[in-house]
C-alpha cells in the first residue's frame, strides 16, 4: 500500500506551509503576563469572528470545556448535558471530577436537544437538589455523527435556559462546520450562547490549540482558571501563529470535507452490509453500522486498516465512523468505497 487513507479523525491534519512558516516568524513574548503580541493578536481575531467581547487561546478542547464550566459554576452545581456529548462522555470525567459538577444527563435526538425534555430536568429550588446553573450543549454533535443543531432550536433552547436562570456553554469544536452546513455566520450560532468553545486543531489544521469565547468579565475569569489547571503557557505565539492562520484561511475550505462525506455516504447506502444515513451525513463525518459484515467494529476498522491501508475510528462495537479532513480527496473516497465493497464480499 502506498499510503495510509486517514479518516480517523481531523485531528490528524498537519498544519500548512504557510502555518510552519508563521510558527517560525512570528513575534513573542510571556502569554501568562500578558506579553506575547502574536496571542494576543489570535485571541482578538477569534472574539471578533464569533462576535464576542473576549477570547482566550487554551491548549485543548478538553480544557476548554473544563474552563469554562469551571468559570460560570459554583462547586456542587449541576450542569445539564445531552447524555452522548463530549464533555461528559470523552473528557475523562473532568466536570465531576475537578469542577466538582454534578451532571443531569438528558437524551437528545440525534444528538439534538428538546427543549421540553431540559425544562423538565430543571427541577425546582429543594433543599434536598443540587441548583441547576449550567446548560451545554455541542454544535456539531460528534457522536451523532456531525449533526448541526439549527440557530432556530438553540433559541428555543436559550429561551429554557433564560427563563430558569441557566447559563449556556457550548462545546464548538466544530461550530465553523456547523455554520458552513446552515449557511450562516459563525457568530449567530454564538450569539445563543453565553460562551462558547472552538478548535483549532480539527478541521482548520492547526497543530495545536482551541479558543474560548465570551464577555470580558467571564473571560478574565476563565483565564485564572486556565492558569490554575496548568494552561498558561509562555511563549504561546508559536502555537497562536498556526492558529491564527487557521482562522484566517481554512474555515472557507471546510465545505469540501462536507462534500466528500456526503459522496462518501452516498457510495456507502449502495453496499447492502453498510448501515449509512446519507440525510443525517450534515458535516465531515460518516458514520457507518457494520452489523451486517458479521464482524465488530474493532475488527471491521483492523480488516480495512490492514487490508487497504485505511484507517477508521469505532463509535461503538457495532458502529465506525470516517472523518473526512483536508487530506482525504474525493479519489480517495471512491477508494475508501471500493475497499469496503471488497470486504463486504467477503
Amino acid at each position: 500500500m502506498s499510503r495510509i487513507i486517514e479518516l480517523v479523525s481531523d485531528t490528524i491534519t498537519l498544519p500548512t506551509e504557510e502555518m510552519l512558516s508563521a510558527m517560525a516568524g512570528s513575534p513573542l513574548g510571556d502569554d501568562v503576563y500578558g506579553l506575547d503580541p502574536t496571542v494576543n493578536e489570535l485571541e482578538a481575531l477569534a472574539a471578533a469572528r464569533v462576535g464576542k467581547e473576549a477570547a482566550l487561546f487554551v491548549p485543548t478542547g478538553t480544557m476548554a470545556n473544563l474552563v469554562c464550566c469551571m468559570t460560570h459554576c459554583p462547586p456542587g452545581s449541576e450542569v445539564i448535558l445531552e447524555s452522548e456529548c463530549h464533555i461528559y462522555y470523552y473528557e475523562v470525567g473532568g466536570v465531576s471530577r475537578i469542577a466538582g459538577l454534578i451532571p443531569r444527563l438528558v437524551r437528545g435526538v440525534d444528538g439534538v436537544l428538546d427543549p421540553s425534555d431540559v425544562e423538565a430536568a430543571i427541577r425546582p429550588a429543594d433543599i434536598h437538589f443540587a441548583k441547576p446553573a449550567l446548560l451545554c450543549l455541542e454544535n456539531t454533535h460528534n457522536r451523532a455523527g456531525g449533526v448541526v443543531t439549527p440557530v432556530s432550536r438553540m433559541k428555543e433552547l436559550r429561551a429554557v435556559a433564560d427563563k430558569h436562570g441557566l447559563s449556556i456553554h457550548m462545546d464548538g469544536a466544530r461550530v465553523f462546520n456547523a455554520a458552513d452546513y446552515l449557511g450562516v455566520d459563525v457568530s449567530e450560532i454564538a450569539a445563543e450562547v453565553d460562551s462558547l468553545m472552538f478548535c483549532f486543531s480539527k478541521g482548520l489544521s492547526a497543530p495545536v490549540g482551541s479558543a474560548i469565547a465570551g464577555s470580558r468579565e467571564f473571560i478574565a475569569r476563565a483565564r485564572k482558571n486556565r492558569k490554575l489547571l496548568g494552561g498558561g503557557m509562555r511563549q504561546a505565539g508559536v502555537l497562536a501563529a498556526a492558529a491564527k492562520v487557521a482562522l484566517e484561511k481554512m474555515v472557507s475550505r471546510l465545505s469540501e470535507d462536507h462534500s466528500n462525506a456526503r459522496l462518501l455516504a452516498e457510495l456507502l447506502v449502495k453496499i447492502e452490509k453498510c448501515g449509512v444515513r446519507p440525510e443525517m451525513v450534515q458535516t465531515n463525518i460518516v458514520p457507518v453500522d457494520v452489523t451486517g459484515f458479521g464482524m465488530s467494529a474493532q475488527d471491521f476498522c483492523a480488516a480495512l486498516k490492514e487490508r487497504y491501508g485505511i484507517s477508521s475510528g469505532t463509535l461503538n462495537s457495532s458502529a465506525v465512523r470516517f472523518v473526512l479532513n483536508r487530506h482525504v480527496s474525493a479519489d480517495d473516497v471512491a477508494v475508501v468505497a471500493d475497499a469496503i465493497g471488497e470486504l463486504a464480499q467477503g
